[in-house]
């Protein structure tokens, strides 16, 4: 219902537009981007053998259904627009939440849809028609080239569908999620069906492999990004259909059936190519259909990778500006952040700006893993600590409706936050330079914080 705001006008708020087919999209399709297709490279170049790769997407796949779990409960007893933002403040403070929409806001966003769109501009660029996307189409005041021109288009047009109405981006996702779905389970068949395929393949190695425990966290890491998303449902709760219910259900047998499907594309591909040849694939997926049905083949699954990271972005951008919007609406950020298009009832100005910072971080160039390094470290550090406050709200709060409790309190959500903690320390010793540049913009924001409090603190007396 729309609120009074404090000069009597009837205050806009989001439509709770999403069914429980448009959330179950929304942590599929979210989750299911360039990941799959683009990382088992880098997975194969890290631990050098198809065992190692397979352990490495089971223990992604289970910490990432573990934090899923821990959601769950979460989402479904604070079902409000924003999700992680709503528990660290709820349970750590303002300061805590601010810091954690403010990183989201500035880092893991904008480079979470940098990441995705390179993805696009990667695969689009093995289409012969479009291999000029290297090529500059400005040099100064600084290089420009024609693939991040396309990866700007791809931000505005997706932001803009966002832009007309969560229903309308709602839909979208479930359409186009139900198509890369059965592109992926063609290429599955497709892969098993090769005569040159063997199971031999799956004792391969790859002498040139990093290996060792630095060698398996890369690959955990890569596993990790090609299972990121899974928590963007819970920031659009706001807008979903009956959340108690639906938030769980969408999260829990969202991230089983990405799980399944990565498990399986990876055996196709592994059938088709020993490692040494999956290392050296900048897109294995495309390799080993184009073994079976020659280059046309491969173009298609180029296709359907597209297609897939169009979605992936469309899930990327609705759930990132909602965070923004959540934190204006408290007091702690700009006040035209907190805007509800009065005819579309989606956050149009959150939306304007994410689309802006995330074209700016575009234009100044970057490649796809360094994208994915930045995004990695600042979403993983906040994963952890919303983790943490399902402890907090059990202590706190021991009588509040909970109409979903995680299953394996307290191992469960216990396990989640010690293997993020581990994580987080491999990614912050092994990328440097991004981490500490991401924690420099954390800590940034502590000033920050204190400017908008005190203005708050004004405009409420």
């Amino acid at each position: 219902m729309p609120t009074i705001a404090k000069h009597g006008d009837v205050r806009p708020e989001l439509a709770r537009d999403l069914g429980l087919s448009h959330a179950g999209a929304v942590v599929v399709g979210t989750i299911i981007g360039s990941g799959i297709f683009l990382v088992p490279a880098e997975m194969m170049q890290a631990v050098g053998s198809a065992r190692l790769v397979y352990l490495a997407w089971m223990v992604g796949g289970l910490l990432s259904f573990f934090g899923a779990l821990t959601y769950a409960e979460l989402g479904a007893m604070k079902p409000q627009a924003g999700g992680e933002y709503v528990y660290v403040r709820d349970a750590y403070g303002p300061l805590a939440g601010f810091l954690y929409s403010w990183t989201t806001f500035l880092i893991s966003k904008p480079a979470s849809i940098a990441t995705i769109t390179t993805g696009l501009v990667r695969i689009l660029g093995t289409f012969p028609a479009l291999s000029f996307f290297p090529r500059a189409f400005v040099s100064q005041p600084f290089t420009v080239n024609y693939g991040q021109l396309v990866a700007v288009a791809a931000t505005v047009v997706i932001s803009w569908l966002n832009y007309i109405g969560v229903r309308r981006a709602g839909e979208f996702q479930f359409l186009f999620t139900l198509l890369k779905v059965a592109i992926i389970l063609g290429i599955v068949a497709v892969g098993f069906s090769y005569s040159g395929g063997t199971w031999a393949n799956f004792a391969t190695e790859f002498a040139g492999a990093k290996g060792g425990i630095a060698g398996f966290f890369a690959a955990l890491v890569a596993a990790l990004w090609a299972y990121d998303g899974w928590n963007d449902l819970n920031m659009v709760a706001g807008e979903i259909r009956n959340p108690q219910r639906n938030v769980p259900l969408s999260l829990i047998w969202g991230v089983a059936t990405v799980g399944a499907l990565y498990i399986l594309v990876n055996a196709a591909v592994q059938y088709v190519l020993p490692a040494a040849a999956v290392a050296v694939s900048e897109r294995p997926a495309s390799d080993a259909i184009a073994l079976v049905l020659g280059r046309a083949g491969a173009g298609l699954v180029s296709a359907g990778m597209a297609i897939s990271m169009l979605v992936t972005l469309n899930g990327s951008i609705m759930s990132g500006a909602r965070v923004p919007f959540a934190m204006a609406r408290d007091g702690y950020f700009f006040n035209a952040i907190a805007e509800v298009h009065p005819r579309f009832r989606t956050p149009s100005v959150a939306l304007i700006v994410q689309c802006g910072l995330a074209i700016v971080l575009l234009l100044l160039g970057g490649s796809f893993r360094q994208f994915f390094s930045l995004a990695i470290f600042a979403e993983w550090l906040f994963y952890m600590i919303t983790g943490s406050t399902v402890f907090v709200f059990r202590r706190r709060e021991p009588q509040a409706e909970r109409p979903y409790r995680v299953w394996g309190y307290p191992v469960v959500p216990a396990l989640f936050i010690v293997v993020s903690a581990a994580l987080l320390y491999y990614t912050f010793t092994d990328n440097l330079k991004s981490s500490v540049s991401g924690c420099l913009v954390i800590l940034a924001g502590i000033p920050v914080f204190y400017i908008f409090a005190r203005h708050r603190a004004t405009s409420l007396k």
